[in-house]
């Protein structure tokens, strides 16, 4: 690694609530009925598609509604609690709210190092790589992730496992007072993404943990994961969403995402664009941070599709790992082991301190074991059903390139239900050239894009003949499978479920796997 010299030369965030995303300058807050409530009827019509999914996969980490009744109310009152505060996408950039709740808390976020994870695409599957990382060389870890997939609990993992649900909400009750307080004595009340960041800085502390593993929300700077001082700062491929907020061109998104780099701390940035490229090194020299270039001092030296996922050759800091499997799919997953892989040197002082590689074996089995829901998974076979999580036109195009390498359909159908605040005609020219047809829907929130404009906007791009429309996700499911089934059952079809992350754990819920109650 290497401190960057001032002229180098360069080398989704979808909210659970179902909100709109306007911002009210008054400060009125939107009021929704959880995201769970919506879903009674997606769930009543969704028997003929959970009699044909695969078994759950043992190592499916996302936890279900409680089983216990009693316990599933009091989940639930939490959560509407927290769903009647400003929703993730309606925003006030300040860090004022997070600090003095911090300063309450007595600065939990504090008493453990951090790992802090930005960038546009890819922050979630390479903070679980990180995550597997660190515990199979046995730290204790905390995992703050977002938005979730099926149940707002994913979010804070202890360990690799999301906190149960009663621990959840014991967090939250223990915050309550303190949060009030903050409340009362700011013009705008903390947000449903500040609570749950405060209670996972929380949670870390209590548990406690050896390191935390922290993604940031929206940006970098002014985000409330912010007020963590990561000793490694991790800027995963930037690329353009949520324009209207953090800028208009890579370069002015990357100087947001740049803030997560503080003095002295390790700058792991992944490939980008020129402009956000030449901005991330400037943050460096100005805070003094060392910098690690994906392309320059980690990458990856070679791929091969295997089995079950890839076989990789990677470059770290410390040296080059042979032989190492990573059971997720898609060229953009192999870049996202490479610089988990250097974040996690970075912790451990290689390519500063030490020179030498982290023993490879325990690197071998923790990639081995890496899980990523909503990312390219399969959720059932005859026909394939996959679903994905792209919902701007980077993610959607790293995703329909690894469909076509990985999985060699020669009719792909896609159901797609967007938010309505996305670049969706960016989104469905990127899965143009791999869809036979496409159904487009939508989810059970109000952030869906309104069904007749969502159509009018596939026909453009599909032309009318290969373009279905279904209101309900469920019937959207149902009519994808149908399409691929007429193919026949060796013409080689499929369903890829995209658009949004609360469209694939809609679908996920009806389709499978199925996480177990904690």
């Amino acid at each position: 690694m290497s401190n960057p010299p001032s002229d180098e030369q360069p080398y989704e965030t979808d909210g659970p609530d179902g909100t709109d995303g306007t911002y009210d300058a008054a400060g009125d807050e939107d009021r929704q009925p959880p995201r769970e409530a919506d879903m009674a009827v997606i769930e009543a019509g969704s028997r003929t598609l959970r009699a044909q999914v695969s078994p759950p996969s043992p190592e499916d980490d996302v936890p279900g509604r409680p089983a216990d009744p009693a316990l599933d109310r009091e989940l639930r009152e939490v959560e509407e609690e927290l769903l009647g505060r400003w929703p993730e996408t309606k925003l006030d950039p300040s860090l004022d709210r997070m600090t003095a709740l911090m300063d309450i808390l007595g600065e939990p976020q504090r008493t453990y190092p951090a790992i802090h994870v930005t960038g546009t695409n890819g922050k979630t599957s390479t903070a679980r790589m990180i995550e597997r990382l660190l515990l199979a060389f046995d730290l204790r870890t905390g995992r703050y992730t977002s938005p979730h997939v099926q149940s707002v609990t994913e979010r804070i993992s202890l360990d690799g496992v999301p906190i149960s649900a009663e621990r959840f909400i014991e967090t939250y009750r223990d915050l309550r007072p303190y949060i009030a307080m903050v409340d009362e004595t700011r013009p705008h009340r903390l947000s449903f993404f500040e609570v749950l960041t405060g209670m996972a800085y929380a949670a870390f502390a209590d548990a406690p943990v050896d390191v935390a593993v922290v993604e940031v929300g929206m940006g970098g700077s002014w985000d409330a994961t912010n007020v963590v001082d990561g000793q490694v700062a991790v800027i995963t491929p930037i690329a353009l969403d949520h324009t209207e907020r953090l800028g208009p061109t890579p370069g002015d998104i990357a100087v947001e995402k740049g803030g997560i780099i503080k003095k002295d701390a390790t700058a792991v940035i992944a490939q980008q664009p020129a402009d956000a490229a030449k901005v991330l090194l400037k943050r460096a020299v100005e805070v003094d941070a060392t910098v690690a270039r994906e392309g320059m001092e980690f990458g990856v030296l070679h791929r091969e599709l295997a089995v079950g996922g890839q076989m990789l050759t990677l470059r770290g800091l410390g040296g080059e790992y042979e032989q190492v499997f990573l059971p997720l799919h898609g060229e953009h997953q192999a870049h996202n082991a490479a610089i988990a892989l250097a974040a996690v040197e970075a912790f451990f002082g290689i390519g500063s301190m030490h020179h030498r590689i982290l023993d490879l074996d325990t690197v071998r089995q923790a990639f081995a074991s890496v899980t990523s829901p909503g990312r390219l998974e399969v959720v059932r076979r005859s026909p394939t059903v996959l679903l994905d999580a792209a919902h701007n036109p980077a993610g959607a195009q790293v995703t329909a390139a690894a469909v076509s390498e990985v999985f060699g359909f020669t009719h792909l159908v896609g159901v797609v239900g967007p938010s309505g605040d996305k670049d969706v005609r960016g989104l469905l020219e990127a899965f143009e050239p791999v869809f036979a047809e496409v159904v487009v829907t939508r989810n059970s929130t109000k952030r869906a894009m309104d069904i007749d404009e969502l159509a009018a906007l596939a026909v453009e791009v599909f032309g009318e003949e290969r373009v279905q429309v279904e209101t309900r996700l469920d019937d959207a499911l149902e009519a994808a499978i149908t399409l691929a089934e007429e193919e026949g059952a060796y013409a080689g079809a499929g369903v890829l479920v995209t658009g949004s992350v609360i469209t694939v754990g809609e679908a996920r819920l009806l389709l499978g796997p199925q996480g177990t109650a904690k």
